[in-house]
């Protein structure tokens, strides 16, 4: 027999898009650290390259945990020592900041 756990709603904080300010301000550190802005879409993509696969699984389990805590996840790809990120927040179909916290976290996480 399965136990059913009950229903928990969560009301989400109202996500915006960055205004153009705050892209001039916020993205400028990103793009001169390696981040690109995507082409096609309101996203920001970067790719890391480690020592070996143990090290890109390292980075991927910090920015996993972060991310969850966040409630915000990375659109990756992993290819033995490459991880590659793309960062767009869903809820507000683009840019916003939780995908400027998490690159910065990104940042912080690998010596790269």
């Amino acid at each position: 027999m399965f136990a059913l756990r009950p229903l928990v709603h969560t009301q989400r904080a109202f996500l915006s898009t960055l205004s153009q300010a705050e892209r001039q301000q916020v993205l400028k550190p990103l793009l001169n650290a390696g981040w690109a802005v995507t082409e096609g879409r309101d996203a920001i993509h970067k790719n890391y390259q480690f020592a070996d696969f143990n090290e890109a699984f390292g980075f991927m389990t910090r920015v996993a945990l972060k991310a969850d805590k966040m409630d915000h996840h990375p659109e990756w790809f992993n290819v033995y020592n490459r991880v590659e990120i793309t960062l767009s927040t869903h809820d507000c179909q683009g840019l916003s900041n939780r995908d400027i916290e998490l690159a910065q976290f990104c940042d912080k996480a690998t010596n790269n």
